[in-house]
């Protein structure tokens, strides 16, 4: 198989696109990021992972906000992509509750602009970025592809799950084919400041608190940022195809019966206990946190738990990364970043 050389990624200053891209740099592909740089959390760290990147001569970027149809298509249409992989989006499921129109326009209206983006180019795979909050209040767990996810509990996850259905249309109307996939509390170096690890080892250090929801009764699929983004790489080379017919699709697939069109979970097909997590980073630091125990925040979920085995079908690969492993190579990474 010839394997596509340019790549348009949406959100390389961010988190996971950041690492994805490095990633297929690092295999020979040619690299166009688009990133609005944003204030959610601090630029200067955004701008760092872009600096990174750009030491490589096949990186590129392109700094407007995805709502920015204009600069968009200017972008993707000088680079002509044989694949568009989606990341950016308006992140925090919490911050979602405080400013919902910001989650409309970037989560809805800017993956349109990708969308028709990428089916003017008839891109060879368009892959996008969901969350395992799309499941929402379900409770029968691991958590599987097949199963409906029609309970939202934030606007962020309702956005995500629009974006699900908004990406099968244009699959079934154009063959465009489309990958989703529902990330499972992506961690790991080079993480946003927001996230629980980033914000635990920060306040650690510093002698203050931190918030524990739900009074630690709470449990997480955490997936090492390294193997999310191995998976992502892997699945460019799994371009769903439409179905002849409905018998053609295979046991705990959700490939589509009408359309080039699958969700696919990537998590770590484990469930952590927060407590545990925690005791991870203070064995790493040799600190004990100083804990403040609250009760559990609208719109969050008790656990997640993700059934990789779609994944593991698909590409032969299921992320493994021991969270402790994950939290040592997270603190390093952190104490060199912020000299403490």
């Amino acid at each position: 198989m010839c394997v596509p050389q340019k790549v348009f990624i949406t959100g390389t200053a961010g988190f996971i696109g950041f690492h994805l891209a490095r990633l297929l740099l690092a295999e020979g592909y040619s690299v166009h990021g688009f990133d609005g740089m944003t204030d959610y959390y601090d630029v200067r760290l955004k701008q760092r992972r872009h600096q990174h990147l750009l030491q490589s001569t096949s990186f590129a970027a392109t700094e407007a906000m995805l709502e920015d149809h204009e600069r968009m298509d200017e972008a993707i249409d000088a680079f002509q992509p044989d694949i568009i992989i989606h990341l950016a989006a308006q992140a925090g499921v919490r911050y979602s509750i405080e400013n919902p129109r910001a989650y409309i326009n970037s989560n809805v209206v800017g993956t349109f602009n990708i969308m028709e983006a990428a089916r003017r180019n008839g891109v060879a795979h368009l892959l996008m970025a969901s969350t395992s909050s799309v499941y929402g209040a379900n409770e029968d767990m691991p958590f599987t592809e097949t199963e409906k996810a029609d309970t939202p509990l934030t606007i962020y996850a309702a956005t995500k799950k629009a974006n699900e259905a908004m990406a099968h249309s244009y699959a079934h109307l154009w063959n465009l084919p489309t990958t989703m996939f529902r990330f499972f509390t992506v961690y790991g170096p080079w993480g946003r400041p927001d996230l629980a690890l980033y914000k635990f080892v920060d306040a650690i250090l510093d002698g203050r608190s931190i918030d524990v929801y739900n009074h630690g009764d709470m449990y997480r699929d955490f997936t090492y940022v390294d193997d999310l983004v191995r998976a992502i790489r892997l699945l460019i080379d799994a371009a769903p195809r439409r179905p002849a017919s409905p018998a053609d699709i295979g046991e705990g697939d959700s490939l589509s019966p009408v359309a080039p069109f699958r969700i696919v979970n990537i998590g770590n097909n484990d469930k952590v206990r927060l407590l545990d997590f925690i005791e991870a980073i203070e064995d790493e630091l040799g600190i004990k946190a100083k804990r403040n125990y609250m009760d559990m925040q609208p719109g969050d979920v008790p656990a997640t738990w993700a059934d990789a085995s779609l994944l593991e079908r698909l590409t032969g690969y299921r992320p493994q990364t021991s969270y402790r492993e994950g939290v040592r190579n997270f603190i390093g990474w952190y104490r060199d970043y912020a000299g403490k």
